[in-house]
């Protein structure tokens, strides 16, 4: 495992006394600090947020941060994607760098995607390639094993 004294602590729900809604807005609220009140760098570039659709208020990027599915309209909240919100971020500005790798996805069909992962590929965050800027598209843990093998062998691939 990784040293990663450097992420910050995980956000859980019994912080906000098992309220769903509370927790909501205080996931957003460091989601809102991190990426729409100012924006981290990579690689010289901003990265910043996908601001529409708005869904109850808030940008599309949150919502993409914190649930699963493939269907937009259908995707579930996911408590292990809230408690890591604010781990894009720092993975952002720390990368390249210990404990995290970095390299542009090739996968068949992808746009232009830089992925930054955690070097154990425990935790990914995706970010989009707009030329100028990038754009947060998502994060995610990676819990199956044969997930985290592939995402190896595609750093492997395509950072070489």
């Amino acid at each position: 495992m990784p040293d990663l004294d450097w992420l910050p602590p995980l956000v859980v729900l019994a912080d906000s006394g098992g309220d769903w809604q509370r927790y909501v807005e205080v996931v957003y609220g460091f989601f809102k600090a991190d990426f729409i009140a100012s924006s981290p760098t990579y690689d010289g570039r901003r990265c910043a947020c996908k601001r529409h659709p708005l869904i109850q208020g808030k940008e599309g990027t949150f919502w993409h941060l914190i649930s699963e599915g493939g269907v937009e309209e259908d995707r579930l909240p996911d408590l292990r994607r809230c408690e890591r919100i604010r781990w894009p971020r720092p993975m952002v500005e720390h990368s390249p760098g210990k404990g995290v790798v970095s390299w542009r996805s090739s996968r068949p069909g992808d746009k232009k995607r830089i992925v930054i992962a955690l070097e154990d590929f425990s935790y990914v965050v995706v970010l989009a390639d707009r030329g100028k800027y990038l754009l947060l598209w998502t994060a995610y843990c990676v819990e199956q094993e044969h997930r985290r093998a592939k995402l190896r062998r595609e750093y492997e691939r395509d950072s070489a």
